[in-house]
């Protein structure tokens, strides 16, 4: 006999599951019957947080979702937090959880772990939350996660399976595919902003997290074109070292001003979110005049309005769009080039010094481990290089510091990343306040053998929010939780550490810790 659980495990696998992060428990036992013979991993963190943080850094850096076990009731309100930042930055996550037997819901009862309404509770968060009390609705229900990961916006699934249900007979249950929802693209639509893009004289291109997988085809538009492209961070490492790239942040006024002097604007899978185009709350970001807009979700397109609203994938519509502008569309007087170099020295002066030195530290990691992948904290090099930084690797730069901003993402997130992409050098940038939110996950790196490379910028405190209370003057309180001996503790996990005294030193402690084909700590103590 195959139970649920079992099923459960082939149906994964089958729709190209290989690896699972999540934390045993007397309520997901049955889903894991069948997981020692399976082929696909099991990943332990410390905290159901870190299940869902890993989730997301697997997602992240390989496009395909990530998939977290949790138990009923606290671990599942324990993943939640990953599951807002997953929604928040359209990262594909699947969560399955145990609930209660199936006569017990609702009742308020008492039983272990229960919630009121499980399921109602993580419809808040999840694109959808979806409840199996049958075997035969498992194939079904799994593949509509799927198939939304593949065809829409994505997000993170919830699916709960009882404990009553987990252990029914499941025999002879097979994957199924939702029939291929087909949108056809508007061509009308594409011819008209070829059109303008033609037209246009001062063109240019904002590229979002939408755009990650079309990085070539965006490249090819924009040399075309001539036209610059302004990338948010999650967009960061399309356009390394090109001459038409701006890989600074659309709330700085020097980009918001190359961006008013645009006769045309093409936005390419970006939601203009306040994190990216008006973090400083001033309110100085204006839609662009003559605006084009592409994007996989129609509820999207509308809470922005556009000029023209391409509803499509983003690599479908550029090359529909490369193939419509003509070949000499980017005429020598539109002046690319310039433009682009011309906001990147106003960008990176407006930063200042300060902010310049940290970007400087980012610098370091990247030109002393080339093409590694940097997962970010909420700390002060990460916002700066939020502000400016260009990656020398398509999704090879990602953190939570803008949109749901959750602290304690980068240490789980970066050995999600290393999972997802072996053959990566993974760098977990955080800060000591931060890291502390997550700090046992040092231990599930050793576990998983990721050799992640965790750099610690130590300024004793949450630096950031104490220079925000200071400037409206608040008096600062709660800002300076007392950091541990990171180096000490990291001998107590059995990793290898370095400690520098400022940012000299880096590129050379970077090259020991990759050396060691482990995870190792670097910490960095900062004024």
């Amino acid at each position: 006999m195959t139970t649920v659980g079992e099923a459960l495990i082939a149906l994964l696998e089958a729709h190209g599951v290989d690896t699972v992060f999540g934390i045993p428990g007397v309520h997901t036992v049955e889903l894991y019957r069948g997981l020692a013979r399976s082929g696909i991993r099991h990943i332990t963190p410390r905290h159901e947080q870190g299940a869902g943080f890993m989730a997301d850094g697997y997602a992240r850096a390989s496009g395909r979702p990530g998939v977290a076990f949790v138990i009923t009731g606290p671990g599942l309100t324990n993943t939640i937090t990953a599951m807002g930042q997953a929604r928040a930055d359209s990262v594909p996550m699947l969560v399955i959880s145990g609930v209660n037997a199936t006569p017990t819901l609702g009742r308020g009862l008492g039983y272990l772990h229960e919630l009121p309404d499980q399921r109602g509770m993580m419809a808040k968060v999840a694109l959808f939350s979806e409840r199996v009390t049958e075997p035969a609705q498992l194939p079904s229900v799994l593949a509509r996660a799927f198939d939304l990961f593949k065809t829409a916006r994505p997000g993170p699934v919830h699916i709960e399976i009882p404990l009553d249900v987990m252990g029914q007979p499941a025999d002879g249950l097979k994957a199924t595919g939702q029939p291929p929802r087909t949108k056809a693209l508007d061509m009308a639509a594409i011819e008209k902003a070829a059109a303008l893009a033609t037209a246009a004289a001062r063109p240019l291109i904002l590229a979002g997290g939408g755009a990650r997988g079309a990085g070539t085809l965006l490249r090819h538009l924009a040399e075309r074109l001539d036209a610059p492209v302004i990338q948010t961070a999650n967009a960061r490492g399309l356009m390394h070292g090109h001459a038409l790239t701006v890989p600074a942040s659309p709330s700085l006024k020097a980009v918001r001003a190359l961006m008013a002097d645009a006769d045309f604007v093409l936005a390419v899978g970006t939601e203009f979110g306040p994190t990216d185009y008006d973090m400083y709350g001033d309110g100085g970001f204006a839609a662009p005049a003559q605006l084009v807009r592409i994007d996989i979700d129609a509820d999207q397109l509308a809470r922005h309005p556009a000029t023209i609203a391409i509803e499509a994938d983003c690599a479908e519509a550029l090359a529909a769009l490369l193939k419509a502008v003509a070949q000499d569309a980017g005429a020598a007087t539109k002046q690319g080039a310039p433009r682009a170099a011309s906001a990147r020295a106003a960008a990176f002066a407006e930063i200042g010094p300060a902010m310049q030195a940290q970007v400087a530290a980012v610098e370091t990691i990247r030109n002393a481990l080339p093409n590694a992948i940097i997962v970010g904290d909420s700390t002060q090099p990460v916002y700066a290089a939020n502000l400016y930084y260009d990656h020398d690797r398509p999704s090879g730069w990602f953190n939570a510091a803008t949109g749901f901003g959750a602290l304690g993402f980068g240490p789980p997130a970066a050995i999600g990343a290393a999972l997802a992409v072996a053959d990566a050098t993974v760098v977990c940038l955080t800060g000591d306040g931060g890291f502390q939110f997550t700090l046992p996950e040092v231990g599930a790196a050793l576990d998983a053998g990721t050799p992640v490379i965790f750099v610690v910028w130590n300024n004793r405190g949450y630096r950031e929010i104490e220079t925000s209370m200071r400037d409206v003057g608040v008096e600062p309180v709660g800002v300076s939780p007392a950091p541990p001996d990171f180096c000490k503790l990291a001998e107590a996990y059995g990793i290898g550490s370095h400690r520098l005294d400022g940012p000299a030193g880096l590129a050379q402690a970077l090259g020991k810790a990759r050396a060691t084909k482990k995870p190792f700590l670097i910490e960095i103590s900062v004024e």
